[in-house]
This record gives C-alpha cells, sequence and structure tokens, in this order.
C-alpha cells in the first residue's frame, strides 16, 4: 500500500532577522568625555594659533566635530547630544582663546602661562572680553554650528 504523497515545496518566505538592539549609551559617561575633549581640543586651537599668530575657522571646526562625535560615540541617540555638543565646543574654543591670549602676554610680558592661567585669569579674560573682535565671534559660531551639525548627522 504505498501513496502518492508530495511533501509541500519549501517556502521561499525566509523571516528576516530581528535587527539587534540600539545601544542607549551613558550620556553622563559622553558629557564628561566631551567635556575633557572640548578642553584637550581648545587647548590645542590654542596653541596653534599662538604659534602661527593667525586665526583659522577650520580650527574651530575641527574642535566642534571631536567634541560631538566623542559624545555621540559614548551617548548614543540622545536627542541632548547636539545642544550639548555645541555649548562644550563654546567653551572649547574660549578656552582656546585664553590659551592663546596667555601665550601672547607670556611672551610680551614673561609673566608665566601657569600664573597667567591661575592667579591673573579675571584679568586676562576682562582683557580678552574688551578685545573680542568679529572674527572671534564668527569662529565660536563655526565651531558651535559644526559641532551641532554633527553630533545631530551622527546620532540621527
Amino acid at each position: 500500500m504505498s501513496q502518492n504523497f508530495t511533501p509541500p515545496a519549501p517556502d521561499s518566505y525566509s523571516p528576516v532577522a530581528a535587527p539587534a538592539p540600539a545601544r542607549g549609551g551613558n550620556v553622563g559617561l559622553a558629557i564628561l568625555a566631551a567635556a575633557g575633549t572640548a578642553v584637550v581640543a581648545g587647548a590645542l586651537y590654542g596653541a596653534i594659533m599662538s604659534a602661527i599668530e593667525f586665526q583659522i575657522g577650520y580650527l574651530a571646526a575641527g574642535v566642534g566635530l571631536a567634541v560631538a562625535l566623542v559624545a555621540v560615540r559614548l551617548g548614543g541617540r540622545n536627542p541632548l547630544l547636539p545642544v550639548l555638543s555645541a555649548v562644550l565646543t563654546l567653551a572649547g574654543v574660549y578656552v582656546g582663546y585664553l590659551l592663546e591670549m596667555a601665550l601672547a602676554v607670556s611672551e610680551h610680558e614673561g609673566i608665566p602661562v601657569s600664573e597667567l592661567l591661575t592667579s591673573e585669569l579675571v584679568n586676562l579674560n576682562q582683557h580678552y572680553v574688551d578685545n573680542i573682535d568679529p572674527i572671534s565671534i564668527l569662529f565660536y559660531a563655526i565651531g558651535a554650528y559644526a559641532a551641532f551639525q554633527a553630533a545631530r548627522k551622527s546620532a540621527g
């Protein structure tokens, strides 16, 4: 007694594997690391400006890119990160300008940079605020814009 039975053809539809869960990130660590990156990148920005005695907008954008990439890499897809990156970039560019001014004053007046950045910081800051030029404000904007856009596009 044999029956003629053919099994059904294999289904050509294969279910798609579920996507891996999105990494949430650690926002606290991202803030700390981005703040550290802002200080270091800002110091490099100031040192380069002092060495070449010229301001370069691409370097301000570089500070912003570095801060944003660190923030997004560690913080994941948090919508706060673009704004945070822009604010920290403003602080980093400010650090760069203060360091550049401290190096210039140290060279001309003979005052150690460490003293200018500690006990004379209030005077140095007031001198910077009194003598800020429009191109510096533009570079702040360039850096913040670069940070915001890089973080927004990387997190999205």
